[in-house]
């Protein structure tokens, strides 16, 4: 099957490239740019770096063999970069003594990844093809526990050859890339592999190593199996459950002489070993000229976790804990599926070629869309991030998820509001699991007087626990409860959950509260995603109010609550005209910095502590400076088709303000006092700039930074006001930066790596292609632009080809997975097409029709 492709590596261009194969919510192991294994992150935790070494580290090779004698041998691996060439004895490396392919480069439209490796004096060149699924609208099929390699060989030559492929992995469970941890009972003690062993099976078409562990303890989080396993039908295959137990590398030298005999292997006696090493090879034959495939698959399962840090999971749950009575913790939802890893590799195994075409067929639709390739890329690439150890799901389903992950563990727990605000890929990918995290929420991190916890603790019956509130992160959730009902059509959620979401909004309004004057501008102390609290009206909290207000206008319409949604309307026009004639200040919105004076008049729960301590001249705060993302609420409001906040002109300035001022060309020169994720020649746009002057003496913490997820939030943002080229510039400018180089193209970082908030990406799909739609009202929208665009509502996708004729569009939309609900179909600005009654459509349906000044009767 030929996969799409998006982007090409060359070889200068490898070194940083490390694309995480695994499903939502499962850990990963990652591919490097030059086909090795790294970052195995299978476990609990993040794994930055680790490759398991005991005694032995993970590796392919391939054996040829010609008709007339003479063998070969390498590693499945392009050249070591130059800079691991040096270590304290010699190059530090895995696998650095191995021969390898000189030749190699890495090809990849997310999640299909290819690399290619070629030798001149070796006789066949090498594709690996590696991916999980990642099918839209089906988070089952996209949450797999596993890893799929496909390594196709081709015989360069005019003779025959026997070629084979052998895999070889320690069995490392126990160790999960932290040496130190609090083993169950509390106590500090060395986390590693104890007795494990390795198991040879063969049935139903397959053959693998089964690895299990008897020593250790079944209630630690890196208790699990693991397996490696091959299609057996048709293939000669031989394998090693332990590698010879010997001093000086031989255990090595062994491994390579019996492999390079003949190209079989032969059983060893792991003499005791802990983790014994094992290896599984397939042995083929190829016609000259002819390509075969030796697929792996590498699986696992590990299904227990204790909640947002490893602690003791053996200790019973209390009432209402996601697990729902799992004895693993708070359990894993990939783990209710599957007994263990070898029944991944029976379950899974024989779905591969259709989960592979589904596959394909998402992102071949995706990557011909008409769009620049930094939009795709962009969006594509960091849909990683779903996959990587910043997120989870519970033994229930939900998702969680933190805002990254450093080295060895998350980053900032609780699926943190004001973070995860920004994001639009799971919503429009996978709707159920937006939906999730929205009861999650409410249902539950909302207490009764309405104060949600922007740190939702685990177990859930233990989620309001922080009992500390974001201004930002409040203000968002509601606007995503509209954006989530909208796209899923569930307005019965909606009115389960509306009491809650009345609730987070009436929070704003008690006294000592963010607008205890209820006059639609947040005057109080406002906990932010700049880890501070802002005193004073502001942009960036302004927004997200006058957003969350339109959207509960919307919603409390639609539930009958008509007082609360004129409440919600007067407050939103107070708001609006304030903010526009007292923060505008020509050129973009400040802020208004509002001294408190003193604790008393603070309500309970604003205050996290991180910043001022002084409420009489408070530090930390933005001021007058013009604020990357200050638009933030209005671009969020954009993609949830909610209006104008503000002024529309006001915005527009505001925009060329940010990109005039905070678009820095080159940071030889720039003073950073805090995180640099920019450097040397590089562009982007700065977190703050004071253009006007009147800096704080010390402004909020970031304003000398760049963050990605940030710059996207303005990027996008411009291209919805039709500032085209400025907006792509910026988005190039971010993707130019992780050129695999200087920067992994699969971790965009902020506070961690594959930080959630540059999820917000994806909205540059839909600003680009102008697309909205509402499963309530069974709309879909488009731009009037004429070309082959890519739509998804979470629920269903596929493609939508809009060709001019004379004054009207031929349109023909095609849905390639899940279901939609349509009724009518607009092009913005140009016209519409209205059927007497909506109608759903399914995969592999396609319906045309015309809209504008020669629209006729749609046909299917």
């Amino acid at each position: 099957m030929n996969w799409p492709i998006l982007k090409r590596y060359d070889s200068d261009h490898l070194a940083r490239i490390a694309m995480p194969l695994g499903g939502i919510g499962t850990g990963t192991v990652s591919l490097g740019g030059r086909g090795d294994l790294r970052d195995w992150e299978l476990m609990n935790r993040p794994a930055k770096g680790y490759v398991p070494r005991f005694g032995n580290t993970p590796f392919f090779a391939v054996w040829v063999r010609g008709a007339r004698g003479g063998a070969a041998a390498k590693a499945l691996e392009g050249p070591l970069p130059l800079e691991a060439y040096e270590g304290a004895s010699g190059c530090p490396a895995p696998n650095h003594g191995l021969p390898r392919f000189r030749g190699c480069r890495f090809a990849v439209a997310y999640p299909l990844a290819q690399v290619e490796l070629s030798d001149p004096a070796f006789p066949v060149r090498v594709r690996l093809c590696a991916f999980n699924p990642l099918i839209p609208a089906d988070a089952e099929a996209s949450g797999l526990p596993l890893a799929a390699l496909r390594y196709e060989i081709t015989n360069r030559g005019r003779t025959p050859l026997t070629v084979a492929v052998c895999g070889s992995l320690p069995n490392f469970i126990g160790a999960d890339g932290a040496a130190i941890e609090k083993a169950w009972n509390g106590s500090p003690t060395v986390i590693g592999p104890k007795t494990n062993r390795n198991a040879f099976r063969q049935e139903a078409g397959w053959a693998g190593i089964v690895m299990s562990s008897e020593g250790v303890d079944r209630r630690l989080d890196t208790w699990g199996t693991l397996a490696l396993a091959t299609p057996a039908d048709g293939v000669e295959v031989t394998h090693r459950t332990a590698w010879a137990r010997l001093s000086w590398g031989d255990s090595l030298l062994d491994f390579w002489d019996d492999f390079t005999d003949d190209g079989g292997l032969d059983e060893r006696d792991a003499g005791g070993a802990d983790a014994p090493m094992a290896s599984l090879c397939v042995r083929v034959r190829l016609k000259p000229g002819q390509t075969r495939a030796v697929p792996f698959l590498l699986t696992w399962h590990f299904p227990n976790r204790a909640g947002w840090w490893p602690t003791d999971v053996s200790k019973p749950c209390a009432e209402g804990c996601a697990c729902g009575g799992s004895p693993h913790g708070i359990g894993k939802w990939y783990a209710e599926r599957f007994a263990d890893a070898w029944e991944v590799v029976q379950k899974c195994g024989p779905r591969l070629p259709a989960l592979e075409r589904d596959t394909v067929a998402f992102v071949r639709a995706f990557c011909g869309a008409d769009l620049p390739d930094a939009v795709k890329e962009a969006a594509l690439f960091n849909v990683s991030t779903l996959r990587s150890q910043t997120c989870f799901r519970t033994a229930d389903g939900r998702l969680f998820g933190w805002e990254g992950c450093c080295d060895t563990q998350g980053c900032c727990q609780g699926s943190c509001t004001h973070v995860w605000n920004y994001e639009q890929t799971t919503a429009f990918l996978f709707g159920d699991l937006a939906m999730t995290m929205r009861d999650t929420e409410f249902a539950h991190a909302t207490r009764e007087d309405g104060l949600m916890a922007f740190r939702v603790g685990l177990p859930l019956s233990s989620a309001t626990e922080s009992g500390k509130a974001a201004a930002d992160g409040q203000m968002g959730c509601i606007m995503k409860m509209y954006r989530d009902w909208q796209l899923s059509g569930d307005t019965a959620g909606l009115r389960r959950l509306w009491p809650r979401v009345r609730k987070a909004l009436e929070f704003c309004w008690i006294p000592g509260g963010w607008d205890a004057d209820r006059d639609g501008v947040m005057e109080g102390c406002q906990h932010n995603t700049m880890d501070v609290e802002y005193y004073g009206p502001n942009p960036q909290m302004g927004t997200w109010y006058l957003g969350a207000l339109r959207a509960a206008e919307e919603m409390a319409g639609a539930v009958g609550d008509a007082e609360f949604a004129e409440t919600c309307r007067g407050l939103y026009e107070r708001g609006r005209a304030w903010m526009d004639k007292h923060l505008f200040n020509g050129d973009y919105y400040e802020h208004e910095v509002r001294p408190p004076g003193r604790d008393g008049v603070i309500a309970d729960g604003l205050r996290v502590g991180m910043g001022t301590d002084n409420l009489e001249d408070p530090v930390l705060q933005l001021g007058a400076g013009c604020l990357v993302d200050q638009l933030v609420g209005q671009f969020v409001a954009h993609v949830c088709g909610l209006g104008y906040l503000l002024d529309e002109a006001h915005v527009r300035t505001t925009l060329a303000s940010i990109l005039k001022h905070n678009r820095r060309q080159g940071f030889h020169d720039h003073f950073n006092h805090m995180r640099s994720f920019v450097l040397g020649d590089e562009t982007a746009l700065l977190m703050a700039s004071y253009p006007r002057g009147r800096r704080p003496r010390r402004p909020f913490p970031y304003y000398t930074e760049v963050m990605t997820g940030f710059e996207y939030a303005a990027a996008v943002h411009m291209l919805y006001e039709g500032m085209e080229k400025e907006g792509l510039r910026c988005i190039a400018d971010i993707r130019a930066r992780y050129d695999g180089r200087r920067r992994n193209p699969f971790d965009e970082a902020e506070c961690g790596h594959h930080y959630a908030r540059a999820m917000a990406s994806w909205a540059a799909v839909l600003a680009l292609t102008g697309f909205r739609y509402s499963a309530v009202a069974g709309r879909m929208e488009f731009a009037a632009r004429p070309g082959q665009w890519f739509w998804s509502t979470g629920y269903a996708w596929g493609t939508c080809r809009l060709r001019r004729r004379g004054g009207a569009f031929d349109v023909a939309l095609r849905v390639l997975g899940g279901e939609v609900a349509l009724g009518r179909f607009v092009l913005a600005g140009h016209g519409e097409r209205v059927w007497p009654a909506a109608r759903r459509l399914g995969a592999g349906e396609t319906v045309r029709f015309a809209v504008g000044r020669l629209a006729g009767q749609g046909r299917g």
